[in-house]
């Protein structure tokens, strides 16, 4: 029912060719200033929370783009929310532009970090947040041409990788009046975002001891260490025994000081995943489990402090059709000879299998359902869809076959491989906002279908209520 409504209104919806025509020609226009910003953005690779110069760029691009910049959350210093309009509906973008530890990269097809054990934009985010910076200035400068009425917001959300950024704000009110999201991410492939992703919880559990002379006087220690060890092991033989999309990962941040001492301190930071929060909710009480039995065993105590949560995306029906409309209308591009020599190498370096077919960047797929055993990773793009009706896209900025979180990743995202990729979802976005503004009816019906769905559906966020935003949490 929901997709035939969405079909219905298709039939009157895309404005004239015309108006798409001028809102490409301006994406094109201003795409040299923003794949500039891309660029620097990525040679600032600044990790959650910490994204000064990034965020600093975007604003001072925005407001000379004519938007109104402003940093709404003090306790989210990097945070901000560029506005131009005014009365309804109102449309958002959601920018990124917060890099991962360890993989600083040359835009080279070797391994060959800019900084050793530097931080590196190896999910292209430096992409992500310029172009959707691109699609606002785009569709901003074609409003204020033809006088469309209506909200236009870009926000700039900090802390994506695991710091939950969009879910401070989200609390902090300022969604509340949205009528439509939008969003992208890189990949290597070009398509449309319909749900999906993993709802996460992650924390760290530090576990507390009795430091003693490990030889002397080992019977006076209880080992904080050993705890951790047991709880890892606890959590390896839950393996065996969890759904099938279930994902547990962990690093041991903090585990003694010396072997001779019996460590009184030691820290596990994990994360856990799962294709709804009702399933992780389960799996997340068999985990706390694990660490309150390893303090048994230990004759420990452990402290457990979550730092994210981010649920899984709610699906739009209305919304998906157009945005597959509006991406084929757009379509992919191809490598130049310099390009494609480049990925050819970057391939060479991929596991065995792992290489895509290069004619997946002039590919756009079809419009699927959510297959929920299917690879996927997590986003706090998720929260914000269970209150706005949300709908995003994916763009071929990586070298087909290249996953996110790796240096091939980076390598990728800081050269023109990724800088034209970046432009399908820029496109894809600015078109879209478009329709949107001039068929309110779609978003009538974009809010009838979250709502049908929030009847048998719940939410809630792992993340303590009054839990100010972690603008440490890497580095405690």
């Amino acid at each position: 029912m929901r997709f035939s409504l969405a079909a219905f209104f298709l039939t009157a919806l895309a404005l004239e060719a015309q108006d798409h025509k001028q809102i490409l020609a301006m994406v094109a226009d201003n795409a040299p200033q923003y794949q500039r910003v891309s660029k620097q953005i990525w040679d600032y690779a600044e990790l959650g929370y910490h994204e000064k110069r990034s965020s600093a760029l975007l604003q001072k691009t925005l407001t000379d783009a004519g938007f109104q910049v402003v940093t709404p959350m003090t306790d989210m210093p990097t945070a901000f929310v560029a506005s131009y309009g005014s009365g309804k509906p109102v449309i958002a973008i959601l920018g990124e532009f917060d890099a991962l530890p360890g993989l600083s990269q040359e835009t080279v097809a070797i391994r060959k970090p800019v900084v050793d054990a530097g931080s590196g934009h190896g999910c292209g985010h430096n992409l992500l947040g310029s172009a959707a910076a691109l699609a606002a200035a785009s569709l901003k400068e074609y409003m204020e041409k033809n006088h469309i009425q209506g909200t236009l917001r870009y926000y700039g959300t900090p802390a994506e990788e695991g710091g939950s950024g969009k879910v401070y704000m989200l609390r902090a009110g300022l969604f509340k009046d949205v009528d439509v999201v939008m969003h992208w991410h890189p990949s290597d492939r070009n398509g449309v975002i319909n749900g999906g992703a993993l709802a996460i919880n992650s924390a760290k559990f530090t576990f507390h001891g009795v430091a003693s002379h490990a030889a002397f006087a080992p019977d006076r220690g209880r080992s904080a260490l050993d705890a951790v060890m047991l709880m890892g092991n606890g959590i390896e033989f839950m393996r065996e025994h969890v759904p099938s999309n279930t994902r547990i990962h962990y690093i041991i941040t903090k585990g003694g000081v010396a072997p001779n001492v019996v460590p009184d301190l030691a820290e596990i930071f994990l994360y856990a995943r799962s294709p709804t929060g009702e399933s992780l909710s389960g799996i997340w009480e068999r985990i706390v489990r694990c660490a309150n039995g390893a303090t048994m065993m230990t004759d420990t105590t452990v402290d457990i402090k979550v730092i994210s949560s981010d649920a899984n995306i709610v699906s739009n029906a209305p919304l998906a059709t157009l945005a597959q409309k509006e991406l084929d209308e757009v379509g992919g591009f191809t490598y130049s000879p310099e390009e494609m020599k480049f990925a050819e190498e970057l391939q060479k370096t991929l596991p065995p299998g792992a290489g895509g077919h290069f004619e997946q960047t002039s590919e756009i797929l079809p419009l699927r359902p959510i297959d929920p055993n299917a690879p996927a990773a997590s986003t706090d793009v998720g929260d914000i869809s269970w209150e706005v009706p949300t709908i995003g896209f994916t763009s071929a900025t990586f070298v087909p076959g290249v996953a996110a979180h790796t240096w091939q990743a980076a390598a990728s995202a800081g050269m023109s491989i990724g800088q034209e990729g970046m432009l399908v979802s820029a496109k894809s976005i600015a078109i879209m906002g478009a329709d949107l503004f001039a068929h309110p009816e779609v978003i009538s019906a974009a809010r009838a279908d979250l709502q049908a769905q929030l009847k048998v559906k719940s939410y809630k966020s792992a993340i303590p209520p009054n839990q100010k935003p972690p603008l440490d949490y890497r580095e405690n």
